[in-house]
């Protein structure tokens, strides 16, 4: 049933809790993983058109970059700690969290999304995420939500 689960991580702990649940997933399903981080880059637009300097844009891009790599490994060394013995995959995309994680899902043919609640975007705890409310809206496939 649950044999190819999409999990994006952030870095927060309910990210991290997510993962821990796909992980058991993945596992009673002999399931494969899909471990990704996305990251939304900067750009003028995006800062409502406040003019700077192109180099600390892209220096700014970079650094999101490397956190990136950071939140991927250190998710890597808790799919390894936890004795999963299926495959795992993991990913960078770059782009609108929501936008990216659907596509990722719709492309690889996802069974299921799980994600954390709220992530590091810093939404009071009893509301859900936009990022969560955007992909339990509209994904085909089952989602689970973890707190």
């Amino acid at each position: 049933m649950f044999k190819k689960i999409i999990v994006p991580v952030d870095g927060s702990e309910s990210a991290w809790r997510a993962l821990d649940q796909a992980v058991a997933l993945a596992g009673k399903f002999e399931g494969e993983l899909i471990v990704l981080t996305v990251i939304q880059p900067y750009n003028n637009a995006a800062l409502l058109a406040v003019p700077l300097d192109h180099n600390i844009i892209s220096k700014s891009n970079a650094d999101l970059e490397e956190i990136g790599k950071g939140v991927l490994s250190m998710a890597e060394e808790k799919v390894k700690t936890s004795g999963f013995a299926g495959k795992a995959v993991y990913a960078i995309e770059l782009g609108h969290p929501s936008e990216r994680i659907l596509a990722v899902a719709k492309k690889e043919k996802a069974d299921a999304i799980v994600l954390g609640s709220r992530g590091l975007s810093g939404i009071a705890e009893f509301f859900l995420g936009s990022v969560s409310s955007k992909i339990s809206q509209y994904a085909n496939v089952p989602v689970l939500i973890v707190k």
